[in-house]
């Protein structure tokens, strides 16, 4: 049955009964927005879970209707998940329990500079860590050489490295638009290089990514801040701290959209920790903050980007821990959903 045909089959005020993704009936071929899931979780250092974040997502999505007043017919343009690669929760899950091990030695005093049993979970994690990498990489190339959206569902946030390397291959100049809690400019967090809290440290070795604008940051060290005032207007931070106050003084969320947008080149990859959002929000996310955004906030800024005339280049959701009751999970799915169709619609489909 062709894409016409099953749009035309499709009752899209129905109970969601397709296949794939938000019950949408659509393969990898037909659709124009490809979701990775990458259900890796191995160097998170406070609460564990994110790996059954897309998962979770996955099955959330089912219950997420699918008009929306943004995007005409939203659906049409087709969004589907990609096949789980079993390698990639296989070795999360043996890396986490060496991680957890490691993580309490260091918590003992010990390191891994002289203790041989960190060394090797410190180089095995590394290494698994570059294999991650490479194969993201390459995963994302495939559907990238098929002009598709993708988005990337973690996972922990060191997961879309790779897919930011992807993209560096087909943009030779863009910016990371990063909504967050975290700065995630520790260089090597606890020794690993490719730690969750390290992503933004690797990403601005990317030459092709010109510029890092963080949103919302609220929780960072010394040496972090350091970075981002030596970084010669390389990294612009919006701190969440910084918003709240030109809110309280009378300026609206609007006219700060706007300073935040015009700090923006015409391509822009968005990365998204689920975290950068209000707690109550997803309050089994692995490292919670007071402070953060409203849903409808920060899709607000979404959909001035693209009014804007700014192409979403790819994104990325990390971080989403579903806990027992799934509440994570389907706040995800609705962000995931409306972010696939606003990248959709900047890139013309």
């Amino acid at each position: 049955m062709s894409k016409e045909q099953k749009i035309k089959n499709f009752d899209v005020n129905g109970i969601a009964i397709g296949n794939n993704i938000f019950g949408l009936p659509f393969d990898s071929d037909e659709s124009e927005v490809i979701v990775i899931p990458v259900p890796w979780e191995v160097t998170v250092s406070y609460s564990s879970g994110t790996a059954n974040g897309s998962q979770a997502i996955f099955n959330a999505s089912f219950q997420v209707d699918l008009y929306d007043p943004n995007v005409k017919d939203a659906w049409k343009i087709g969004i589907a998940m990609d096949k789980v690669n079993p390698e990639i929760r296989k070795k999360s899950d043996l890396l986490r329990k060496n991680v957890e091990k490691y993580i309490s030695m260091l918590s003992d005093g010990k390191a891994a500079s002289s203790n041989s049993t960190m060394k090797k979970i410190k180089e095995e994690v590394n290494a698994a860590s570059l294999w991650l990498n490479k194969l993201i990489k390459e995963r994302s190339n495939y559907f990238l050489n098929k002009n598709k959206v993708i988005a990337l569902l973690g996972g922990d946030h060191s997961t879309p490295l790779g897919l930011m390397q992807a993209v560096a291959e087909k943009h030779s100049s863009f910016a990371v638009l990063q909504i967050d809690a975290h700065a995630d400019l520790r260089k090597a967090y606890e020794g690993f290089e490719y730690s969750h809290a390290s992503i933004m440290y690797n990403a601005i070795k990317i030459p092709q990514i010109k510029k890092l604008v963080q949103v919302g940051i609220r929780d960072y060290c010394e040496a972090e801040f350091e970075l981002i005032q030596n970084s010669r207007g390389r990294i612009t931070t919006f701190f969440d701290r910084d918003i709240k106050r030109q809110q309280y003084e009378g300026k609206n969320w609007a006219n700060i959209c706007d300073q935040i947008i015009k700090t923006l080149p015409e391509k822009v990859y968005i990365s998204f920790d689920i975290d950068g959002l209000d707690p109550k929000l997803c309050p089994h996310t692995g490292t919670p903050v007071a402070g953060g955004f409203e849903f409808e906030q920060v899709l607000y800024l979404f959909e001035q980007i693209v009014a804007a005339k700014k192409q979403i280049v790819a994104f990325d959701i990390n971080e989403v821990s579903p806990g027992k009751d799934e509440w994570d999970a389907n706040v995800g799915a609705r962000l995931l959903y409306r972010m696939a169709n606003l990248a959709a619609k900047s890139k013309g489909k």
